[in-house]
């Protein structure tokens, strides 16, 4: 019998080769124009653009800067230096200078949508993959003392509360964009989370072999000094997810249309460094209360790249302070979140200033106060920690003074420590109160200041034609432009395709109900903001066409991973072999009568209580306590099989066939 490690390793070629395709396909349609006409810029912006990049070529960046086109704008003319967002012109004159020195220029304006057409594709595959890496559990914790095996079900599994010994490489946990809401939480756990698991997901499996097309990767046991815990991993198909986003990418019309070959203007590379600043960003999330400098900090030059070549960069900024402010408000602040945010926003800030036709915009324009304002919260909560932290440690070693050892006075003890329970609540909420009272006071005397001397500049009109109607901006020349007009369904149906529009509402809500976490919640937030802003313009249509490529990705991964698992009983995969767990071929079925009892495991035990008082790095916002990790004295795993007659196995392989045409 071939090894089954074996197998998965050619269904990872497979993919890989795939990928290839989804790559070579992009690059080909953008080609047929080139090929068919030739080597030729069309339109008027592009060929404005081609001539921008040649007098850039051949005088240099400071005559660039002080150009004076008098052929442009006729007869007034245009200041270029200071008009033009010029990162897609000096891209193009690096590719001359240290790539391609043999070709000519105009060679090259041609041929870069096709390039950076492949790169977005491959960027959104990213996103695609860095937003399904996760997974969910469901653990079993078997006592070695007594015959009673005790199953502990996780409330909220993937909360950001839940902390635990992994690095930001190990995926997190998903969840349900419910069990983030404060108030909705309650409900969603008593209610829907009992019928889904005891009820809905029992009976699913025994019809289909799997829960919603998430296939078991492997079954991993850890034995301690407290028994045994199995843990059953169902890892999602990020891979798949990535392969398919690819597919769909390269061929959308919503990308399409702006990256043919020859259509040498802005957004042909804009696009690619949006998908790409939105993966770095999610990238920067993975993995629990670990900070990962290095991807925030690329986040950032990411940012800086699509602000150098697209005055669309403001969407960027925005989205991405709002992802920032909705994770805070879900009570999924850390210390990642913090250090992700703040190199974001300080490096790309401080970079986006050097560009010529920004300059100070991002400190006054008032439609990016709000990523400014995300950016001073994050830092008085940040130092709301710090003021928490000192505390904290104060009163630790005051108790350490002052206590008493002898078994007479445990009583009182117990009573001091719910006193203080309540003292460091009453601690967090003056801190927070006079730390924000303080800070506001501060901000709306400064903001007095500077409004009465003009510093603030006016929301543009561009961004005015969003909210209200396209003939009311007070702009003639945007009022007159047809893509500035709201879109219908038809532009939906005719720049996505139609099957992208049906399939998107299944990946949104497959995203938001059950694999919420993160680095995932972003796509919630992106799908929002991109429907809305192209629903108002129709030329923003453009926007949506990488989120859609995802969440269409997501959507038939699963669906493909069903059909997989009809053929093969279960999902290829190497995740048990890259986390380096010993694997075993065999699974062996055995039946027990040994009484189960199934409680929920609450948060806010004294163990976990006792250890978070010993921990001084712990975040202070999260007030909830945690379960003591123990030394694990050995570990192993074996993948999992489902079991399920041949009926379901051609139901399934019909979907299989239907995803693959």
């Amino acid at each position: 019998m071939i090894p089954f490690y074996l197998v998965s390793a050619v269904y990872a070629v497979g993919l890989g080769n795939v990928l290839y395709f989804a790559l070579s396909q992009a690059y080909s349609i953008r080609m047929v124009a080139i090929e068919e006409y030739g080597r030729v810029v069309h339109e008027f912006d592009p060929y404005f653009n081609y001539r921008a990049t040649e007098y850039l070529w051949q005088h240099g960046w400071y005559s660039f800067r002080t150009w004076f086109d008098h052929e442009s704008w006729y007869p007034l003319g245009r200041p270029v230096g200071t008009t033009i967002y010029p990162g897609m012109q000096v891209t193009s004159v690096l590719i001359k200078k240290y790539l391609l020195p043999e070709w000519s220029i105009n060679d090259i304006c041609c041929f870069v949508p096709v390039w950076f057409g492949v790169l977005a594709t491959l960027a959104t595959a990213l996103l695609a993959y860095e937003c399904s890496v996760g997974v969910h559990t469901t653990k079993k914790k078997s006592t070695t003392t007594t015959s009673v095996v005790v199953v502990e079900e996780e409330e909220g599994a993937g909360n950001s509360n839940k902390t635990n010994n992994n690095t930001n490489n190990d995926p997190q946990e998903f969840s349900s964009i419910l069990n983030s809401i404060p108030i909705v939480k309650q409900i969603y756990q008593a209610t829907i989370v009992p019928l889904w698991k005891n009820f809905i997901v029992n009976k699913w499996i025994e019809l289909t072999g799997a829960p919603y097309g998430l296939m078991g990767v492997y079954e991993q046991t850890t034995t301690n000094n407290n028994g045994s815990t199995t843990t059953t991993v169902n890892s999602t198909p990020a891979l798949e997810a990535a392969v398919i986003t690819a597919l769909c990418m390269s061929m959308v019309p919503a990308h399409l249309m702006r990256s043919v070959g020859g259509g040498y203007d802005n957004e042909s590379v804009a696009v690619f460094a949006m998908t790409f600043t939105f993966y770095c960003w999610t990238r920067s999330l993975r993995g629990n209360d670990t900070p990962n400098y290095v991807w925030s900090v690329l986040s950032g030059l990411a940012y800086f790249n699509m602000v150098a070549a697209w005055g669309g960069y403001v969407f960027v900024l925005n989205l991405i302070g709002v992802h920032a402010s909705v994770l805070v408000l879900m009570g999924r602040y850390s210390k990642k979140l913090y250090v992700s945010y703040t190199l974001f926003y300080s490096i790309g800030t401080v970079l986006a200033i050097q560009v010529p036709v920004v300059g100070w915009t991002p400190l006054k324009s008032l439609e990016q106060m709000g990523p400014l304002l995300a950016f001073g919260i994050f830092q008085l909560l940040e130092l709301c920690q710090v003021i928490l932290r000192a505390k904290k440690r104060t009163n630790k070693n005051n108790n350490k003074k002052n206590g008493s050892t002898n078994k007479s006075n445990k009583k009182s003890n117990n009573k001091k420590t719910f006193m203080n329970s309540i003292i460091i609540d009453n601690d967090w909420l003056m801190v927070h109160l006079q730390v924000f009272g303080t800070a506001a006071a501060l901000a709306l005397v400064i903001a007095f200041v500077l409004n009465g001397r003009g510093y603030f500049g006016p929301i543009s009109s561009r961004v005015r034609g969003l909210f209200v109607k396209h003939t009311k901006t007070g702009n003639p020349l945007v009022d007159s432009v047809a893509e500035h007009q709201p879109a219908n369904a038809g532009a939906y149906e005719q720049y996505l395709t139609k099957h992208v529009v049906l399939l998107c509402p299944v990946g949104f809500a497959y995203v938001a109900f059950c694999q919420f976490h993160d680095s995932s919640s972003f796509l919630v937030v992106y799908g929002l903001a991109a429907y809305f802003f192209s629903n108002k313009m129709v030329r923003l249509i453009l926007l949506t066409a990488p989120i859609a490529s995802v969440l269409v990705g997501i959507t038939l991964s699963h669906v493909w991973c069903w059909g997989v698992t009809a053929l093969l009983g279960r999902r290829p995969s190497l995740q048990p072999f890259l986390m380096g767990s010993s694997t075993s071929e065999t699974t062996t079925t055995t039946a027990t009568t040994t009484p189960t009892i199934t409680k929920s495991s609450k948060k806010g035990k004294k163990k976990g209580a006792k250890e978070e008082d010993d921990d001084d790095d712990d975040d202070v916002l999260n007030k909830t306590s945690h379960a003591s990790s123990t030394t694990t004295a050995s570990s192993s795993s074996k993948p999992v099989v489902y079991n399920e007659n041949y009926l379901v196995r051609i139901v399934r392989l019909v979907l299989f066939g239907y995803c693959i045409l």
